[in-house]
Order: structure tokens, then sequence, then C-alpha cells
């Protein structure tokens, strides 16, 4: 049974469709990214999934549990198995990072207060924060923060992350030791990912499998790793995007014959 399996989702904002047919599964350990062009729908597909956003059909499920026809009470259950990175890290500025990483423990486990200091503070060592527990997120550069807000999404250590962007507004370095911090703590709790990205060097060092949506037709075009994905015979779109090439010009409309 697959950690997460969506079948034949749809986006929709009244009358907008975002995306149809969206169908994956991410399995224990995996590390899945959704790719596409600006404006595709990634980010919004990551908050159908974490349960943010309803979609308009289609299922979201946790170990078979469908998401979506759960009680809240079920719903809660299922989130408190959910780590978030959100792109903008999302830190809470009255506290300091010890703080804010504090903070899923006290919502999802029964560590006491000193438990809960001694755990925040192992997984801060882990990102590399350990020396910044009291600092205000406000003193923090950009990487730091993005390191931080992963600090609170893996304090639970929950068995599915998602990072929305992870690596945007980053210089290359701070980006490529994001992505090994990533890596790392695969390795240590054995989580599985999903993140959003169109950060090509990221995509090709981290991936095991993905997705990618299509802004044009609104459903997805390619399925599978992104380093595969590159070497084959696949839709010029991800062709281009993959080798950072200007798309091919989308076909036009048809029209009807001037008699």
């Amino acid at each position: 049974m697959s950690l997460l399996a969506v079948d034949q989702l749809v986006m929709q904002f009244g009358s907008r469709l975002i995306q149809k047919d969206i169908s994956l599964k991410v399995e224990k350990g995996c590390i899945f990214a959704v790719m596409g062009g600006s404006g595709c729908g990634k980010s919004t597909l990551l908050k159908h999934l974490v349960g943010l956003l309803p979609p308009a059909s289609g299922t979201v499920t946790y170990d078979g549990v469908d998401f979506w026809a759960s009680d809240d009470a079920q719903r809660n259950a299922l989130r408190s198995r959910l780590g978030m990175l959100f792109q903008s890290a999302a830190l809470w500025s009255s506290m300091t990072v010890l703080e804010n990483v504090c903070l899923p423990l006290a919502r999802q486990t029964r560590l006491d207060a000193k438990q809960r200091d001694a755990k925040a503070r192992e997984v801060l060592e882990w990102v590399e924060l350990g020396e910044f527990a009291n600092f205000y997120p406000a003193s923090l550069s950009g990487g730091m923060k993005k390191r931080a807000g992963l600090a609170r999404a893996i304090a639970a250590e929950p068995p599915l992350l998602f990072l929305d962007e992870p690596s945007a507004g980053l210089d290359p370095i701070s980006s490529r030791r994001l992505d090994d911090l990533i890596l790392d703590i695969r390795h240590r709790t054995g989580a599985a990912v999903v993140f959003v990205s169109h950060e090509l060097p990221s995509l090709f060092a981290i991936a095991d499998d993905g997705i990618f949506l299509d802004a044009d037709s609104k459903r997805p075009i390619a399925h599978g790793c992104p380093r595969e994905l590159a070497r084959q015979d696949v839709h010029p779109t991800v062709h281009a995007f993959l080798h950072r090439e200007v798309p091919p010009p989308a076909a036009p409309a048809a029209t009807e014959a001037t008699p």
C-alpha cells in the first residue's frame, strides 16, 4: 500500500480549471518532484495534498485512508503525520527559532517541555542551526530561514514531508546545501518527500520520481525520474524544461474552413 496515492484529482476554482487527471503514488522513502512551468498549479497541488484545499473531484489517500472522505478527527490525525515547509518558511516572527521548532512537538507528541526542548535542539543540529536556537527569524539569512522551517517540518519525524519551492531565492551553494540536508533527513528518518520545484540542479540531484504539470493542456504530460526524463524522447515541453530551452509554440486552435 502506497504512503500517498492520488487518483484522478481535479483542481478547479469556480469555472476555472487548474489541472485535471492527476494520479500519482509516493512510496516510503521516495523523493517525489512536482515539476512544471510557472502558473501550472504546482503549489496548488501541494495545498490539495496537505488538506488546505479540497479537490473538485478525485481522491487523496494516506495508507489507504481517503483524506477528503474522512471526518474532522480523522483528517486531523492524518495531518499530524505530515510535515510542511512553505516557500516563505512561514516562521513565527515573535518566536525564537527554538520556539518555532517546538510547536509541532507540542501539538503532535506527548513529550514534556524538557523533552521538547531537547528534541528541538537535536533537530536544529541536524540542519546546522544549533547555535541559532535563541535567534529570532528576522536575524536569519534566507537560507537559514529555510533550514529553520525544515527543522520545524521534521521535528515530529512525520513519515511524509511536503516542501514548496525549498530552493527558491537561494544562491547555488545554499541550494545545494539544502538538497544535501533533504537527502540526509531521508536517510535519518526514512521519510518520503514531495517537493515542488523548477530548479533543475535540485530536481536532478534528489528526485527519485516525479510528475510534470502542463499549463496549456492542464493535465500531467510526463511521469518519472527527472534524470531519466531528460534522457528520453518525451513531450517537447518537458524536454525544453529539462534542458533549459525555449519551449515550442502551442499548436494553433483549429479554425473553420472559409467557404
